[in-house]
């Protein structure tokens, strides 16, 4: 056994010395490897960075673009909305065809929009009507009360939404102004009465 622990305590101390390694040499060795190599490589890396930087100022350039013609789309949602009305109480089985040969005396239309609700897919009964020129909106609202389908057209200016206000008006709050926030509401008439 004292031989066993002899032969691996000889084992032990020789493996650091085959471990090591000279710095030195290693540093001889890369500066003996061939040169053309490694400047090779660093050039296709100039070039590549070359490259993403030009795509990178493509890329700014396009973003920019994209935010004017988004600020571009705000102002013309304003300007769109001042050339379309609201029809109202319209029928369900109608097409934007038959709703633009109606309009049509008004003038040029660019477009019939009918919505649909998004789940049942069924026409929710109203529709926006976008014209060529705002000066054509006053035409259209002439055919208020009209009769189409054999239902009476409820037609206004369509109004710009704006951000934050609900559909009366009342700004942000459910309730309004009646200020009751919950609570006890008293007994009132015909309330639960447990005895």
């Amino acid at each position: 056994m004292s031989e066993n622990n002899q032969a691996t305590e000889a084992v032990t101390s020789q493996e650091p010395q085959d471990v090591e390694i000279n710095h030195d040499e290693a540093q001889e060795h890369s500066e003996q490897a061939p040169s053309g190599d490694g400047e090779q490589t660093v050039d296709a890396m100039k070039t590549r960075l070359k490259e993403l930087e030009a795509e990178a100022e493509r890329l700014q350039a396009m973003q920019s673009e994209l935010q004017k013609e988004g600020a571009d789309l705000t102002e013309d949602k304003a300007d769109v909305d001042s050339r379309s009305v609201y029809v109202g109480n319209v029928d369900f089985g109608s097409t934007p065809e038959e709703l633009q040969q109606h309009f049509q005396s008004c003038g040029t239309i660019n477009r019939v929009t009918i919505l649909i609700d998004k789940f049942t897919g069924q026409p929710k009964g109203y529709a926006y009507v976008e014209f060529a020129e705002p000066s054509l909106v006053s035409q259209a609202l002439l055919l208020n009360e009209s009769i189409f389908r054999g239902r009476p057209l409820k037609v206004t200016p369509k109004r710009t939404n704006i951000p934050g206000m609900s559909a009366r008006g009342r700004g942000r709050g459910g309730r309004g102004g009646r200020g009751y926030r919950g609570g006890f509401r008293g007994r009132g008439r015909g309330g639960y009465r447990p005895y």
